[in-house]
């Protein structure tokens, strides 16, 4: 185990790093930009452990700081909005997140943000622009489920930010092993307003939405081609919501930019 593994391990290590992004991000999200939230009250009694949180996927980072700020938020029992952030003095901190090891190394930055629950899986999607996938790798999967065992995991079914890409089946055979609660989240307007790492800004004033939904009803038997077509019914990523067009999932400021 690596030093920044280590130091992940920590509570109080976790609560500086949250505290830190949180600061520093918060101004993005509520100032800079406009955040709509809705849904948290699907989210205010779920369990302690055991509860997979699938989404869409716009950038690799502000997606899971803005999560993260949500969940904070309605520990101190805010609904539908973060309000001052004084919730950043007691942060929840249980909760880790699905990231590709290559991302999480890139920078010094992404190795801070490790620090914060990151739990690094290979990259799904080779990158010779094909679009070609891997084998799932069982040691990913063991790793995900041992962290669903004490705490919340946040997992972004198509492993990439490209919208409408296929989902990976690997998140469905986790749901059947583990039988989590599965609560769908839809996420807009990142793609436009950050850049695709969501560290930059690349248009300000935009309308950051993010939908949290019930739990599924899921049958655990089901097969996993199944569960799958569920969860990216659940997201908007099916090839459903894809016929629909551009109309759909971009907000009405994204139509009329």
């Amino acid at each position: 185990m690596n030093i920044w593994k280590k130091l992940a391990e920590y509570k109080l290590v976790r609560k500086i790093v949250y505290a830190l992004v949180g600061v520093f991000s918060y101004p993005g999200l509520a100032i800079v930009n406009k955040l709509k939230i809705s849904g948290t009250e699907h989210i205010e009694n779920l369990p302690k452990r055991n509860v997979l949180f699938v989404s869409n996927h716009q950038t690799y980072f502000a997606d899971v700081i803005t999560f993260l700020h949500i969940f904070c938020a309605v520990k101190w029992r805010k609904r539908n909005k973060l309000g001052v952030p004084y919730y950043l003095l007691n942060p929840f901190t249980r909760v880790y997140y699905v990231a590709a090891e290559e991302t999480m190394k890139s920078s010094w930055i992404s190795r801070l943000f490790t620090l914060a629950g990151a739990l690094t899986v290979k990259r799904t999607w080779k990158k010779d622009g094909n679009e070609a996938r891997r084998g799932l790798d069982p040691s990913d999967t063991r790793k995900i489920e041992r962290a669903l065992n004490n705490a919340w995991v946040i997992t972004f079914p198509q492993g990439t930010t490209k919208p409408f890409a296929p989902g990976r089946k690997g998140t469905a055979y986790i749901i059947k092993h583990c039988k989590p609660t599965v609560i769908p989240v839809v996420i807009s307007g990142f793609w436009r307003a950050f850049n695709k790492k969501g560290l930059k800004f690349k248009k300000k004033g935009t309308l950051l939405s993010v939908t949290f939904k019930p739990a599924l009803q899921i049958d655990y038997e089901a097969r996993p081609e199944d569960i799958l077509a569920q969860v990216m019914d659940a997201i908007e990523q099916s090839k459903e919501y894809m016929m629909k067009g551009a109309h759909h999932w971009k907000t009405v400021e994204e139509k009329a930019a």
